[in-house]
C-alpha cells in the first residue's frame, strides 16, 4: 500500500493540474455574439423632410396705395376667379380721373384752335399774304397741340387703371389660407406690392418640398413611391409620388441638398400647408430575401488577415446609408460564420440595405450563425450568462 501511495499522489495532481489548465484555458476564451440568417422582407430606403404646400399658391396684393376700406373674403373663405376679395378707399384715384379728364379736355381744345390757325395760316401763305415763318411756327403748335393731346390722353388712361386697380379681385379659384391686413389699414406700394391675401387653388391636392442630400439624390427618380408621416396624425402613414428632382441646390453651411417634389392627394384635408413631413422615398424593395444584420459585415477579429481586413473594413456595410439611404454597392465581403466554437471567414455577395440589415445574394444559407462581436471574459463568472454587465468588444 505505501508503495502505491507515491503515484495516487502523481496522478490526482496530474489530475489537479489538467482541471486548472481547462480553467485558465476557458477563463481566457473568447465567447461570441451572432445573429442567425434569416428570409424576410426588405426595403431600401431615402428618408428627408420637407414641407407641405399647395400645388398653386397665388400671393394676392395691391398695385396701389391706399387705405383699406373694405374686405370682402377671410381665412378659408372660398372664392372664384373673379370674385372681390379687397377694396381700397377710391376716392384721391376717382379725383384724379377727374382732374386727367378736364387736362385732357383742354388739350382738345388747344389742338382744335391749332388746326384752325394752321389751315388760316396756310391760306395767307398761298395768297402771300403770310411769311414762311409764320407757317412754320403754325404747323409746329398743331404738331405740338396733337401731341399734348397723346400725354393727357395716357394721364387719364393711368388714372382710371389706378381706379380699377383699387378693386382687388381673386385671380383663380381656391380657398384664402392667409390674409395680412384689416379694413382701416393702410397699404404703401412703393417697392414693391403689400400681400393681402395667399390663395390656394386645390388644397386636395399638394405637394411635398423635401430636402434631399447630395449623397442620397442619385437614386432618387420620378414616380417613385413615397410614405411619409406628419406629426399631427404620428400613427398613420400617407403616401405620395417623386414628381420632380429639381437641378437648384441648397446650399446650408457647407451642407448641399436638393429640392424633391412629392405629389400627395388630400381629398379629406386633413393636411394643412406649412406642415413638416418625414419623408421615405422607397428606392428598392425584396418580398422574401436572405438577409442578415449590418453588424456582421463589420466584424473582425484581431487576427484576421490582411486581405479579410481589407475586405471588411476597406468600406462601409453593402447598403450602409448616408444621411437617408445610399446603398454603397462593393463586390464579395467577408463575414465571420461560427463553427466549431470558432469564427470561420466567409466571402458573401451582398445587395440592398435598410440600414439595418442587408441582402444576401450568395455565400451563405438561412440558419447560418454570423459573428456580430466578440465577448472576453476574464472569469468563467464573467460569462454573458453570469455577468449580464459583459460588455461586447466591436470592431471598426
Amino acid at each position: 500500500m505505501k508503495r502505491f501511495f507515491p503515484l495516487l499522489v502523481i496522478i490526482i495532481g496530474l489530475i489537479v493540474f489538467a482541471f486548472v489548465l481547462r480553467q485558465c484555458r476557458q477563463s481566457g476564451a473568447a465567447n461570441y455574439q451572432t445573429a442567425t440568417v434569416t428570409h424576410g422582407p426588405l426595403t431600401q430606403a431615402v428618408t428627408a423632410t420637407g414641407t407641405l404646400n399647395p400645388v398653386v399658391n397665388v400671393q394676392v396684393g395691391s398695385q396701389v396705395s391706399g387705405n383699406i376700406a373694405k374686405l370682402f373674403a377671410d381665412f378659408n373663405s372660398q372664392v372664384k376667379a373673379g370674385d372681390v376679395v379687397a377694396q381700397i378707399d377710391p376716392a384721391l384715384f376717382q379725383a384724379t380721373v377727374t382732374q386727367t379728364e378736364g387736362d385732357l379736355a383742354s388739350a382738345q381744345a388747344a389742338l382744335e384752335l391749332a388746326k384752325l390757325n394752321a389751315t388760316r395760316t396756310q391760306q395767307l401763305f398761298t395768297q402771300k399774304n403770310s411769311s414762311q415763318q409764320d407757317l412754320d411756327q403754325a404747323m409746329a403748335n398743331l404738331h405740338q397741340a396733337e401731341a399734348n393731346v397723346k400725354i393727357k390722353q395716357g394721364a387719364l388712361d393711368k388714372a382710371k387703371a389706378d381706379l380699377d386697380h383699387c378693386t382687388i379681385t381673386s385671380p383663380i379659384d381656391g380657398v384664402v389660407i392667409s390674409r395680412s391686413v384689416d379694413v382701416g389699414q393702410t397699404v404703401a406700394a412703393s417697392l414693391q406690392a403689400p400681400i393681402i391675401f395667399m390663395i390656394a387653388n386645390d388644397l386636395t391636392k399638394m405637394q411635398i418640398d423635401s430636402n434631399v442630400a447630395e449623397a442620397d439624390v442619385g437614386v432618387v427618380t420620378i414616380d417613385q413611391n413615397v410614405d411619409f408621416t406628419v406629426d399631427a396624425f404620428p400613427t398613420h402613414t400617407f403616401h405620395g409620388k417623386v414628381t420632380q428632382v429639381r437641378n437648384a441646390p441648397i446650399t446650408v453651411q457647407n451642407v448641399v441638398t436638393y429640392d424633391t417634389v412629392i405629389g400627395v392627394s388630400n381629398p379629406d384635408l386633413k393636411l394643412k400647408p406649412g406642415m413638416t413631413a418625414n419623408v421615405s422615398i422607397l428606392i428598392a424593395h425584396r418580398d422574401n430575401v436572405l438577409q442578415i444584420k449590418n453588424a456582421a459585415l463589420r466584424y473582425r477579429p484581431a487576427d484576421a488577415t490582411p486581405t479579410e481586413a481589407r475586405s471588411t473594413s476597406a468600406s462601409s456595410p453593402s447598403g450602409a446609408r448616408s444621411s437617408g439611404g445610399r446603398e454603397r454597392r462593393s463586390g464579395e465581403r467577408t463575414v465571420y460564420v461560427l463553427s466549431g466554437g470558432r469564427p470561420k471567414p466567409t466571402q458573401i455577395k451582398t445587395g440592398i440595405s435598410d440600414g439595418i440589415s442587408t441582402e444576401v445574394l450568395e455565400g451563405l444559407k438561412e440558419g447560418d450563425r454570423v459573428v456580430t462581436a466578440e465577448l472576453t471574459s476574464t472569469s468563467p463568472s464573467s460569462s454573458p450568462a453570469a455577468n449580464p454587465f459583459s460588455a461586447p468588444r466591436r470592431f471598426p
